[in-house]
């Protein structure tokens, strides 16, 4: 069985700014975890989340930009493992795609090599869907909060 999550959303934002919630450190944090991503192609990056030893998890997600196309596409490498040398590598592919005057947002985790437990999966299934909304509630309150201001 091939191991996969997807997950799509629309949100009703230009692409610009779904954009800005997927490529800049510092929103990402909001929604994701501390890290240092850049959206430039090649750069290596780390997220770091709370280590989980019941799923072999150490706490750090090894990253690479592997593909940017600006408002459109960012795709990186994803490995994590126990801390013990021994990753599981995968691909983490966003795609935002302008519709009906907002962004319909893809998301698909793929391309697992290495032991990956299911309850690994299960939790990374479920947390990219609540990260998802995490964004469009961010999205949403920015938006609102420049409204009212």
């Amino acid at each position: 069985m091939a191991k996969i999550i997807q997950h799509q959303l629309f949100y009703p934002h230009p692409p610009e700014v779904v954009w800005e919630y997927i490529t800049n450190q510092e929103l990402i944090s909001q929604w994701l975890m501390p890290g240092d991503l850049k959206p430039v192609l090649g750069h290596e990056f780390q997220l770091r989340a709370k280590p989980m030893p019941e799923m072999d998890f150490d706490g750090i997600f090894y990253c690479k930009i592997l593909e940017v196309i600006p408002h459109k596409k960012l795709s990186y490498s994803w490995k994590f493992g126990p801390g013990n040398g021994e990753l599981c590598d995968s691909t983490v592919n966003w795609t935002l795609t302008e519709k009906d005057n907002g962004t319909e947002l893809l998301l698909v985790h793929r391309d697992f090599a290495g032991a990956v437990s299911p309850l690994i999966l299960t939790s990374m299934e479920k947390g990219w869907l609540s990260n998802m909304h995490k964004i469009l509630n961010a999205i949403n309150a920015e938006k609102d909060g420049a409204a009212q201001a």
